[in-house]
Order: C-alpha cells, then structure tokens, then sequence
C-alpha cells in the first residue's frame, strides 16, 4: 500500500487521462513526478515535478527514477495511432523498459492502464499489450493492471457533425456493440485508488462508468434528446467496411502509406464491432463489467453541445 506523501512516478502524464491522474493524485498529497516530452508546457500539470525526456528511452527511465526514488509508477502510456510499429514501441518495449527500470531503483508498486480489447486480442497493438501485461504479472511487483471499457472521447467525435445537420453513423442496425463508458475524471480516481486499495492489487481489473451499457444507436438518442429534434441515421455495413479493408490491404502491397491505413481501418472494424464489455469466453456480458463512478455520457455530450468541453479524443476515436 503506497499513501501519501509518497513520490509517484506518472508516464503518458500529458494525455487526458494521465492529466486527470495527476490532478487526483496531488490532491490526495502525493508527491508526483511526471515524466514529459521536452517543451511541455506546466501548466498543464499543475503541483506536479516535471522530468524531460522521452518514455521510449530505456537511459532516460533509469536515471529518473534513481534520482527521484518513487515509491510507485503509474503507466498511463499508450501508442498514439495503434500501428504495429507504433504499438511494440510503446504499448511493449517502452512499458518494459519502465518496469526494468522500476525493479533497479526499489519501486514497490507498478499501476498499468491498459484496455478492455486485449480479452479479444485480434490487433497487433492488443498483443503488444498483452505482452507486457504477461511481463508485469511476473515482475515481483505490487501490479494493478486497469482494462476500461470506453472512454467519453471516444465516443465524442460524432457530437460537432450532428450538430452540424449531417448524419448519425450507425454501424451495421447501430446495436453491434455495447459499453460502459467511463470519464477521465473517473478513471483517474481509479487509478489512484489502486495504490491503497488492497482488493485492486495484483489482479487484472476490467472497468466501466456507471451503467447501464449503451450502444451505438443509443448515442445518436441522446443526442436526440439533448438537441429536442430529430438525429438523421446513415446505417454503414460491416460488409462496406471489410470491402475497404481488402482494398486497402491489396493496395498496401504496393504502396506502403497504403498498408498502414488498412491497419488502421482494421482498427476500426474492430470497434466496430466488438463490445467493450467483460467477455466471458461466449459472449459479452454487461451485467458482469464492473462500474465505478458518477460521470454520464450524456452529461458530457451536454457540455459539449453547449461549447463547456472540446473534442480531446486525439487518437482515440472510434464512431
């Protein structure tokens, strides 16, 4: 159990999640050092001790945490684009190089975010991550790893077109799929609470907001709600979508710019069409997806609509 004052060791700070981390964690009075790219502007972690380097330097790692000493790391690291390359350079070996690093210098305690996908692994990235998970459970360490379903950014990137008049995209009859999204806010708190929790200590930990699951087409009705008019829906078959994939992939053969965008349109597919829910080995179960929290997506698709919060998914869109 690691609590405060103790010094915590953030990586992936700068993103949304990392940021909502950071923010829980120094108001609980722990000491947190952020590990940022070079240029990184502080305000952005507002109380928190900022290191320059890059997470993917295995020199840079070990040197920070024997000069810093933390108690604890929190990996909120995460490939940006989900590309293979990408994925084995961040999702694992960077990951890796960290937990190294953290056996050398005595750190007690090692909190990974990583994804509710990996259960499904079909994507080299979900592979990336599993290996590392595989690598953290053996590590000797106090592990928490934290599989969230979806998050509200994610599914935010819908919100600006409907408003703008144009259509709802539903995939498939827009029922393909189900989640329990959670907030960064949320999230953040979860994270944290791994450090003291005991029953969230070396266990793999699948995490959803508040329920009850929604799908695609529920999306669209909120937002029908929120906007007091009717949302257009344009169904997009799953069939049209694997078409592109293959004439992406055929393409990529030639030209390489056009493989990576067939992997990416995979990714897509995968989202698709995958619940971000608990599988059980049959089927994805809603009732067994644990929820924590207070944040709804609705909420947020109302902050939104009235300009209160912007489009942060980066490069985590998904509908």
């Amino acid at each position: 159990m690691i609590e405060p004052p103790a010094t915590v060791l953030l990586l992936g700070a700068t993103g949304t999640i990392g940021r909502a981390a950071a923010q829980v964690l120094r108001a609980a009075g722990y000491s947190v050092v952020a590990l940022v790219r070079p240029g990184t502007d502080g305000v952005l972690l507002p109380g928190c001790v900022l290191a320059y380097g890059q997470a993917t330097d295995p020199g840079t790692l070990q040197a920070l945490m024997r000069a810093e000493k933390p108690l604890a790391v929190i990996s909120c690291l995460a490939s940006r684009t989900g590309a293979p390359a990408d994925a084995w350079a961040v999702d694992h070996a960077a990951q890796s190089a960290a937990l190294t690093a953290a056996q050398a210098a005595g750190v007690r305690q090692f909190v990974l975010l990583s994804a509710i996908c990996v259960q499904k692994p079909q994507l080299e990235f979900q592979r990336a991550k599993l290996a590392f998970e595989t690598e953290l459970m053996a590590s000797g360490l106090v592990w928490s790893i934290v599989r969230p379903t979806a998050y509200f950014k994610s599914l935010s990137g819908q919100v600006a077109r409907v408003r703008a008049g144009k259509p709802y995209l539903v995939f498939g009859d827009g029922r393909l799929t189900a989640c329990k999204p959670i907030s960064d806010h949320d999230l953040g708190r979860y994270l944290a609470l791994c450090l003291t929790d005991p029953d969230k200590q070396n266990r793999v930990l699948p995490i959803g907001g508040p329920g009850p699951a929604i799908t695609n087409l529920d999306q669209a009705r909120m937002l029908e709600r929120l906007m007091g008019q009717p949302v257009k829906l344009r169904h997009v078959p799953v069939a049209l979508m694997d078409a592109i994939i293959g004439g992406l992939g055929l393409a990529g053969r030639v030209i390489p710019s056009l493989a990576a965008k067939a992997q990416l349109a995979r990714i897509g597919r995968y989202y698709a069409t995958e619940s971000m829910l608990v599988w059980t080995g049959a089927r994805y179960d809603a009732e067994a997806t644990p929820e924590f929290g207070s944040d709804r997506l609705e909420d947020h698709y109302a902050a939104m609509l009235r300009g209160e919060v912007g489009d942060d998914r980066g490069a985590h869109a998904v509908f």
